[in-house]
């Protein structure tokens, strides 16, 4: 389960760091693009944190569009002019369809767009007119594990951490939490192969504990009083990696960094890859955002917690972009401007 973040925290250290701005922002044009795009960012934030939800989305979403921006100034590995951001870069459409169903699709690859450039940046997938189902990108977030938008068979956000890994072992093992009931009711391994087989970092594993040494034995879940479990996994380590050291830097590739968890990610459907946590947030928001300016009547509705089941789900993840989204900002400028 994810901790809570300390967006004041987060803000503060932001803060200091535009005295001395860190990686490509340390002077010039992209210094003092950093400095400004910080201070919106922040402003939209608190902005954001008094207003209702009728407004929300918008306010965050244009504080995370110049948090990008100040991400982007920072960015080791963008040159020249490629940190300068021109446009969203993403739309959603099919606002007549479910809330679910909505459609997120992106500029091609090509383009210097926001959202594609910092999915480059990022090692994170766009996947142009091919349209992903909002639902999709919702359960990718930590944040909604507990606000499923139906009752399908979800694949969220799946939660472990590097803090039992110590010693020398030729496999890393850790453990995967919370799987759905839908999985662990069915208890096959062909059932968690196929799951897996959605996340990239879990394709990959090399075994699982089981209830039987027999590699044909069904996994040995441990169930949560709650719902959902958690299973242990092994991946084999490349051949001379076995110090603790190793195998915690074999699962930062293996996982997303959100809050003081690593997480499995499913893949965004037509790309075959799983994307930034920060991306992610990007895709939701923006999609909200959307629908609170040009869907104001629908918003209304969606809103409305004496007659819309969503409502208080899209009310949970707006107070929790505002915790989390600074500390994954301040996160990801370390990320890109080391």
């Amino acid at each position: 389960m994810y901790m809570k973040a300390d967006p004041d925290e987060a803000w503060e250290k932001l803060r200091a760091s535009r005295a001395n701005p860190p990686g490509k922002a340390s002077g010039g044009a992209r210094r003092k693009t950093y400095a400004a795009a910080l201070e919106q960012a922040e402003q939209m934030f608190r902005a954001a944190a008094v207003v209702g939800p009728a407004t929300r989305p918008l306010q965050v979403f244009y504080g995370l569009s110049q948090a990008g921006r100040a991400i982007a100034a920072a960015a080791v590995d963008l040159k020249g002019e490629e940190w300068r951001l021109d446009g969203h870069g993403i739309k959603a459409s099919g606002f007549d369809k479910p809330f679910p169903d909505i459609e997120i699709r992106t500029d091609p690859a090509t383009s210097r767009s926001s959202f594609v450039r910092l999915s480059q940046l990022l090692d994170s997938p766009v996947w142009g007119k091919t349209p992903v189902r909002l639902e999709d990108v919702w359960d990718m977030l930590p944040v909604n594990l507990q606000y499923p938008l139906t009752d399908r068979n979800r694949h969220p956000a799946l939660s472990t951490d590097d803090f039992s890994i110590h010693g020398r072992h030729p496999l890393l093992h850790v453990p995967v939490c919370d799987i759905p009931d839908w999985v662990i009711d069915n208890g096959s391994r062909e059932t968690v192969n196929a799951f897996f087989a959605k996340y990239p970092g879990l394709a990959q594993h090399h075994e699982y504990v089981r209830q039987t040494p027999s590699p044909d034995g069904p996994p040995d879940f441990t169930r949560y009083a709650n719902g959902g479990g958690e299973l242990q996994v092994g991946w084999l380590m490349p051949q001379g990696q076995t110090l603790a050291e190793d195998r915690r830097e074999h699962l930062h590739g293996l996982t997303r960094s959100h809050g003081r968890s690593r997480w499995f990610l499913p893949a965004i459907p037509p790309t075959g890859r799983q994307p930034h946590l920060l991306m992610a947030w990007w895709s939701v928001i923006y999609t909200l955002s959307m629908l609170a300016r040009y869907e104001p009547a629908g918003w209304a509705g969606l809103i409305s917690v004496d007659s819309n089941p969503h409502a208080v789900p899209i009310e949970s993840l707006l107070k929790r972009a505002i915790d989390f989204l600074p500390a994954l900002t301040l996160a990801t400028v370390e990320e890109v401007s080391g």
